[in-house]
């Protein structure tokens, strides 16, 4: 079995890196700006989407974030995940 202890900060990053340029490859397939995705999401601006999407200021969206986001683009979630 493996210990956490053992994961690199760096390996957690990268993942998030990954869900956000998912995130915003998928939306922009879509035709869907940062905005509208915002406030299909119920919120007001752009600042967590855009953050999100490049991983700024170690900003990432959460499970409950992707779970609407595949809903509104109309994926599955594991295509966030893809490397």
């Amino acid at each position: 079995m493996k210990c956490i202890d053992n994961l690199s900060d760096s390996f957690v990053d990268d993942y998030y890196i990954t869900i956000g340029a998912n995130v915003k490859k998928i939306r922009e397939s879509r035709c869907i700006t940062q905005l509208e995705l915002s406030h299909a999401m119920g919120f007001r601006s752009v600042g967590l989407v855009s953050q999100a999407e490049l991983y700024l200021k170690k900003q990432h969206f959460n499970i409950k974030h992707l779970l609407h986001i595949s809903y509104i683009l109309e994926c599955d979630i594991r295509d966030f995940f893809e490397k």
